[in-house]
C-alpha cells in the first residue's frame, strides 16, 4: 500500500496543565493537586494521533523562535511528522495553552496564539504540493482564517477530501468553508454555537447536523463526549456510541478522534466505519493523563479498532 499522506494546516502549543479537586469559579484562587507541561495545539494533536496509527504526516505551521518551539520541532521529528512547513517565527512565541483539569476529567483551557496566528497565505501556497498529494487535509480555526480557507480550496480543486474541526468556534464559520469541508466535525457545544440550536442529545444532534448540511457541508460529524459521536449525511444518520469507560482527563480526546478520523478516511474507509474506530481510540485518550501523552500508539490497539 502506498503511503497514507495526511496534510495538517494548524497550531503547535505547549500545554501548561494543572490538575485540581475543581475547577475554580470567577475570581477564586485554589490549589493544583499536580502541574505538567505537554506539547498541544489542535493541528499538532491531530498530526500527531494520525501519525500514531502509521500516517505520513506532514504539519503546516509556525512555531516561536524560542525553547518550546526548538523542542516542538525536535518532537515532531521524534513523532515522524514532517517539518518542512513548520516556520520558526523572529518575534514571536509559540503558542500556549492553559489547562485546567478537576477530579472527574472535564477542563478549561485558555489559549494564547503567539506564532499560531501569524501562518500566512504564503506560507499555505509554499506547502500547495504537499495539500495536493494528501490523501485526506485537516484544518481547524486556531490559525488565520484565510489561510485555512487558501488550504481548503487547494484541497478542493485537487480533489483531496477536508476533515474541518471548527473550533474554536470564535465569531463563526465563513460561509466559504461550510462547502469546502467534505466532512465537519464540530463537538456538540461548537455545534450549538454554530447553529443557536441545543445539542445535548443523539436527537438533538441530528437537527443541527441537518442545519449544518444545509450550509453545504457534505458530511457532519457531531462528537458527543461519552455519548460518541453521530454521522449525518443527506442519505444516512448514525448515531455511534462510545465504550463505558472511567474518564481521567479528557483533555485532547476531541483531537485523537480527528486525528484518528482523517488517517482511517485517508486509508479508504467511509465515514461511518471510521468515525466507529475514531470512537474507540478517543475512549482509550480518555483514560490517561494530557493530552498527547494520553495518545495511544498503534501497537497498543486492538485489531477491531485497526485491522482494515
Amino acid at each position: 500500500m502506498p503511503p497514507i499522506n495526511i496534510c495538517v494546516v494548524g497550531s503547535v502549543n505547549l500545554d501548561l496543565n494543572s490538575y485540581t479537586d475543581r475547577l475554580p469559579a470567577a475570581g477564586e484562587t485554589i490549589h493544583a493537586r499536580r502541574f505538567t507541561t505537554g506539547h498541544g495545539g489542535k493541528g499538532a494533536n491531530q498530526a500527531v494521533m494520525a501519525a500514531r496509527l502509521g500516517g505520513a504526516v506532514a504539519l503546516v505551521a509556525r512555531v516561536g523562535q524560542d525553547l518550546f518551539g526548538r523542542d516542538a520541532l525536535d518532537h515532531f521529528r521524534a513523532e515522524g511528522i514532517s517539518t518542512t512547513h513548520v516556520t520558526p517565527t523572529e518575534g514571536a512565541s509559540t503558542g500556549t495553552a492553559v489547562i485546567t483539569v478537576d477530579a472527574t476529567g472535564r477542563n478549561t483551557i485558555v489559549v494564547s496564539a503567539g506564532a499560531n496566528g501569524l501562518l500566512s497565505v504564503a506560507d499555505v501556497e509554499a506547502a500547495r504540493s504537499t495539500i495536493e498529494s494528501a490523501r485526506v487535509l485537516v484544518c481547524q480555526q486556531e490559525v488565520p482564517s484565510e489561510a485555512n480557507r487558501t488550504a481548503m480550496r487547494i484541497a478542493e480543486q485537487a480533489g483531496v477530501p477536508v476533515v474541518f474541526n471548527p473550533a474554536p468556534v470564535g465569531a463563526g464559520v465563513p460561509a466559504e468553508a461550510y462547502p469546502l469541508a467534505s466532512v465537519l466535525c464540530p463537538n456538540e457545544h461548537e455545534a450549538a454555537l454554530l447553529t443557536g440550536l441545543p445539542v445535548r442529545t443523539p436527537d438533538e444532534a441530528r437537527t443541527a447536523g441537518m442545519e449544518l448540511l444545509g450550509r453545504g457541508a457534505r458530511t457532519v460529524v457531531v462528537t458527543l463526549g461519552a455519548q460518541g459521536c453521530l454521522v449525518v449525511t443527506r442519505e444516512r444518520v448514525e448515531a455511534i456510541p462510545a465504550p463505558d469507560v472511567e474518564a481521567v482527563d479528557t483533555t485532547g480526546a476531541g483531537d485523537a478522534f480527528i486525528g484518528s478520523l482523517a488517517f482511517f478516511l485517508a486509508r479508504g474507509e467511509d465515514v461511518f466505519s471510521a468515525a466507529r474506530r475514531a470512537t474507540q481510540v478517543a475512549a482509550i485518550s480518555v483514560q490517561r493523563p494530557g493530552t498527547q501523552t494520553s495518545f495511544p500508539r498503534v501497537a497498543e490497539l486492538s485489531a477491531s479498532i485497526v485491522d482494515a
